[in-house]
């Protein structure tokens, strides 16, 4: 680190300060959409562990998934439920760059997982005959692994090299957590580096992983039209609406704040944009799956049910 950013030990995040007269109802509503969050995203985890006919590699990786969604939430929401009951607060430059570093770690970990969920689907319609012997009991462990390694390891390119940079003020950030674009833009040193290494991992990682996932869908819509029956189509479909479901969603709000120009008049456009991407999208996973997959409604009864045989045995 460079002297002035030895000097500069805290930047302030601003929040919400745009809607002061609105902040307790924004408060109350993150703080049930977080909780919602945790308990659902939980819950799921729970079923896929007990429950016996959701131990397989799809319910397996939606499991890493909702860890996963619980990750983005908890690194985000809890920081931003501060700032609203304070209108803004000081955060130390270290607890910044570790939010950053769990920031693109989660997202890093959410795309690896999604195309995952996808080439498994793919297996399961488009050659099910050998969908056991290649999706076998290792392989989804190794890719599992494989995504949470890439997520924390490349998400440390960019934390090391924040550190590099000098950061001269002012130290106000105009927004609910400490995300990339407004770091760079109150830094005074050379941030072309970081902007290339972003850049390249977006590329690769991001893009590459979305048409991986949008052309393991066109086979995939392929196999189900060629299916002769439409209670097989149906069937088919059913298998991989939900996961088709959070991809839209996720991928949906990335484009949307990539696309939003990073003028000042539309700020707040991106702050909404980004509550959506990491409020909002990690809650749609268990109310998506819990809606519109069987399997997953199934183990809810049973488990309701069984709740309720223990407790009239006592």
């Amino acid at each position: 680190m460079g002297s002035n950013q030895t000097d500069m030990i805290q930047f302030y995040l601003l929040g919400f300060s745009e809607i002061r007269s609105l902040q307790i109802l924004v408060f109350w509503t993150l703080t049930f959409v977080y909780v919602a969050t945790v308990v659902g995203n939980g819950l799921i985890i729970a079923l896929i562990f007990v429950s016996h006919p959701l131990r397989c590699p799809m319910y397996f990786f939606l499991s890493h998934l909702s860890a996963c969604d619980i990750l983005i939430s908890t690194n985000v929401v809890p920081n931003t439920l501060k700032l609203l009951l304070h209108s803004g607060s000081l955060v130390s430059i270290q607890s910044c760059f570790t939010q950053l570093y769990f920031f693109g770690a989660s997202a890093i970990i959410e795309c690896c997982l999604l195309s995952i969920m996808s080439y498994d689907r793919y297996l399961a319609i488009c050659d099910p005959l050998h969908y056991s012997s290649i999706m076998n009991l290792r392989l989804p462990y190794y890719l599992a692994t494989w995504s949470w390694c890439m997520g924390f390891g490349v998400a440390l390119i960019t934390y090391f090299l924040l550190l590099t940079i000098d950061f001269c003020g002012p130290a106000t950030i105009d927004h609910f957590f400490c995300d990339l674009p407004p770091l760079l833009k109150i830094s005074c040193s050379d941030s072309s580096v970081i902007v290339i290494a972003v850049s390249l991992v977006a590329i690769v990682i991001g893009l590459l992983q979305f048409v991986f996932v949008v052309i393991s869908y066109i086979f995939i819509f392929h196999s189900i039209l060629r299916i002769s029956t439409t209670v097989g189509r149906n069937k088919a479909f059913s298998t991989c609406s939900a996961h088709l479901s959070v991809v839209c969603a996720y991928y949906g709000s990335l484009i949307a704040i990539n696309i939003v120009p990073s003028e000042d008049y539309s700020l707040n456009l991106k702050k909404v944009l980004s509550l959506l991407n990491t409020v909002v999208t990690p809650l749609f996973n268990p109310i998506i799956y819990s809606l519109r997959n069987k399997d997953i409604q199934e183990a809810i009864y049973r488990g309701i049910h069984q709740a309720k045989v223990s407790k009239n045995c006592w």
